[in-house]
């Protein structure tokens, strides 16, 4: 990928920042060999938390009900009847809440990886300047617990994101227009102004600056590097803001397909990752959202034609009823009988 600019930023600062040779006294300790590792180390933590964030939303993600259930192919998402949405308790909230933090956990990672491994050799090559300026043989820290930080802060950011979508999806969800069960729309025309909004912004100048942003991650490191943990954390949450700035309404488009909807989740999650590293990403953006204000005018001319909502096939009907069936006391469940 040659073309990309976060390889670039990568290969630049690898070339400017080459380490120098470490102390040599016969064989390398286990600390400079784990320094030559860094990589390896941080990029298999995050590839964990990745696997670990996938596990939990295949599994449910605490709701009692089954992922595959709540998947479909089918656009707009069958509708069925779902009655009126039951009152949530304190446990359903929280059980909420997490479902969106690790699910921005499993879908955001993948794309700011190079930005954390980026932070980690940046933090590392100023350690063994530091020490070289200073003629002091101490061994260099691997810089795990500062990356750890900035890691942590990107998904501060994140969190705080996700706590606003609990609260979407509860007032939409009480409000009739998304299915309590199933958690996608109920409502063309609330898919249809989903995917309008979508695809303007991802025309706006504020789009394509937050997207520049995280396209170019040692040209963000060079002038906000701050130092220590603390600053690590600050870095980080700034960092993450740029991203929620990138793709917070592409996130909310997940009420269009399903919150909990494989499909939906795998697809935006590859498209987020595909528009931050390909080397046209800023093409691709822009004709994403053309495309997605053409799909919003198609679904809002079938509503105004229709004036009620598509009739969903009979295969549809006997799985909405199937669910509803096996899975409706685990739900009442979760709802009004939190455990202890």
């Amino acid at each position: 990928m040659p073309n990309s600019p976060i390889f670039t930023s990568i290969t630049t600062v690898s070339c400017r920042a080459n380490p120098p040779d470490l102390p040599m006294s016969g064989a390398a300790t286990a600390a400079e060999r784990l320094l030559h590792r860094q990589p390896l180390i941080i990029g298999g933590a995050l590839l964990v938390i990745c696997l670990l964030s996938w596990w939990y939303l295949l599994n449910g993600a605490g709701t009692g009900m089954s992922m595959a259930a709540m998947t479909t192919w089918q656009f707009p998402p069958p509708i069925g009847s779902h009655g009126n949405a039951p009152a949530w308790s304190t446990q359903y909230w929280l059980i909420m809440l997490l479902m969106w933090w690790v699910m921005m956990v499993a879908m955001m990672v993948p794309s700011a990886a190079p930005m954390v491994l980026l932070y980690a050799r940046v933090y590392r090559q100023g350690q063994i300047q530091a020490r070289n300026q200073a003629r002091n043989q101490d061994q260099v820290g691997l810089g795990v617990t500062p990356t750890a930080m900035f890691l942590a802060g990107y998904l501060l950011a994140w969190f705080t994101f996700s706590l606003a979508a609990t609260l979407l999806q509860w007032g939409l969800e009480h409000s009739g227009l998304v299915h309590a069960m199933f958690m996608w729309s109920s409502s063309i025309t609330l898919s249809a102004l989903f995917l309008l909004v979508a695809g303007l912004y991802q025309l706006s100048p504020l789009k394509q600056a937050c997207l520049s942003h995280c396209r170019a991650p040692a040209t963000y490191l060079s002038p906000h590097w701050k130092k220590g943990q603390i600053g690590a954390l600050q870095m980080g949450i700034s960092h993450g803001l740029y991203c929620v700035g990138c793709c917070w309404l592409l996130m909310l488009l997940l009420f269009v397909g399903g919150t909990m909807n494989l499909v939906w989740i795998a697809g935006l999650a590859l498209f987020v990752l595909i528009e931050k590293l390909a080397p046209r990403g800023m093409w691709i953006a822009r004709t994403s959202g053309m495309l997605m204000i053409a799909a919003g005018a198609w679904l809002l001319s079938a509503s105004t034609v229709h004036s009620s909502s598509p009739i969903p096939s009979p295969a549809d009907l006997r799985v909405v009823s199937v669910n509803q069936t096996t899975q409706n006391s685990r739900y009442s469940s979760a709802l009004c009988h939190p455990s202890p």
